[in-house]
């Protein structure tokens, strides 16, 4: 008996491994070149969020068309996978469906299971290729999907329908050579979905069948594997990523904006309020707001990694569908490409972040920050809990404290809030007196 195969399945799994290994240290370190940040109150809430929006797919549901879909892929990603730990251990111990004969009649109908999956799969595959390039989707046409971002897109639905054929192919072949009577194939029974291609095998010799089984089984292992890498260089690393996503997203009221602690400390200082750590001299505060990805908390960072980039942050943006140049998708995206840069650059012994860029000004604009109307509707509309109005926050505090670089109009708004405890140019008792008004108009 040749060892060779089991060699060469090993060296595969191992280089396969190896790669995973050493792209996920690369994303760990990048995704902590942002601040420190705590998030772990309230676990159950936690918890509670990441099964019904990660696992759940609660949002998804908004459209339930595309929903529907993914959701199929969704499913079929995980049981499929079930399949996969078969294949790994046939081909470390060289057996062929090592579980068939101890799980009898119930492997049969786990197959046809996988099968019908598989076809659901392929299915929704053609249906967003068709979406994305025959029908196209508005969201998918945007700007920052030019390029590499719309190839990716194609590229992941191409490779799982390659793989679910590739099932199909090598469930089809294998039966046939079972019912020639080859001792090595096991007869599993009808399979429903696969049956539906055996014609296309039935006039073939059995080396050639043979040959085509392990060619199917060996293209679908290794696609797998090779998919598995991939996935960690394509958006499609949300899959695993939209898990402590969820976990770690914002639990306060979308209303409610984060305020600086260090501004905050300042003003109760000031005011005789007693603050942690008063006692202690100030620490010296590096910067207000944010410049670049280090400036950012590490939560921030992680967001633009789990982004989807399917765009319906964008879609439902009211500056980008007036026109402006904003377009909450394109932030995030910005952030993870100036996080891999930065990476890149550091893993190469060069500059990292003192490589003369930055996020705002290389990679996003004033004009895109002030275009945002911190409306939330971004953050509604993510499906995996995203936050792109938290880093479009961070970087308008750098520009406005740190630049003074702020539209004249809006200098003019600060000063009245500073002074007048309101936008406009009044005193706070014509508040009052307006509100006198009002109520005495709504008693005559």
């Amino acid at each position: 008996m040749s060892f060779l195969p089991q060699v060469a399945f090993l060296i595969i799994l191992a280089a396969a491994a190896f790669i995973i290994t050493k792209r996920v240290r690369f994303l760990k370190r990048n995704i902590f070149l942002g601040k420190g940040e705590t998030r772990n109150d309230q676990p159950e809430a936690r918890w509670k969020t990441m099964l019904l929006v990660a696992f759940g797919q609660q949002k998804m549901f908004k459209r339930l068309i595309p929903a529907f879909l993914h959701l199929l892929i969704y499913v079929g990603f995980i049981v499929i996978n079930l399949e996969v730990l078969e294949f790994i251990l046939d081909g470390i111990l060289g057996t062929h469906r090592l579980f068939a004969p101890i799980l009898g009649s119930a492997y049969t109908v786990a197959i046809n299971i996988f099968e019908f999956l598989a076809v659901a799969v392929l299915i929704s595959c053609v249906a967003f290729l068709w979406r994305r390039n025959v029908s196209k989707v508005p969201r998918f046409t945007k700007p920052e999907m030019k390029g590499w971002p719309a190839l990716d897109g194609n590229l992941i639905l191409v490779i799982e329908i390659v793989l679910m054929l590739a099932i199909l192919t090598m469930n089809a072949t294998d039966q046939i050579l079972a019912n020639r009577g080859d001792e090595h194939y096991i007869a599993l029974g009808t399979l429903f979905f696969s049956s539906l291609i055996q014609p296309l095998f039935e006039g073939v010799s059995t080396g050639t069948l043979v040959f085509v089984e392990r060619f199917a089984w060996w293209f679908h292992i290794a696609g797998i594997l090779a998919f598995a890498v991939y996935v960690t260089y394509s958006k499609h690393l949300h899959i695993f990523l939209a898990f402590p996503n969820t976990w770690y997203s914002n639990l306060k009221p979308k209303g409610e904006m984060a305020n600086m602690p260090e501004v905050t400390n300042e003003v109760n200082m000031m005011l005789g309020i007693p603050t942690e750590g008063s006692n202690e001299p100030p620490a010296e505060i590096g910067r207000f707001g944010a410049k670049d990805v280090n400036d950012l908390s590490w939560v921030n960072v992680m967001n633009a990694y789990s982004c989807t980039e399917c765009g319906r942050c964008t879609a439902e943006c009211p500056a980008n569908m007036t026109g402006k140049k904003l377009s909450p998708r394109k932030i995030m995206m910005d952030v993870r490409d100036r996080a891999d840069e930065v990476g890149k650059s550091i893993d190469a012994g060069g500059p990292g972040l003192e490589d003369g860029k930055s996020l705002l000004g290389d990679y996003i604009t004033k004009e895109e920050l002030n275009a945002c109307t911190s409306c939330n509707a971004c953050v509604e509309a993510c499906p995996v809990n995203i936050d792109p109005l938290s880093i479009i926050l961070q970087m308008r505090r750098y520009v406005a404290m740190e630049e003074s670089g702020t539209p004249a109009q809006w200098n003019a708004m600060f000063q009245n809030m500073e002074t007048s405890f309101s936008p406009w140019k009044f005193s706070p008792q014509d508040r009052f007196n307006w509100a006198d008004s009002v109520k005495n108009e709504e008693v005559k």
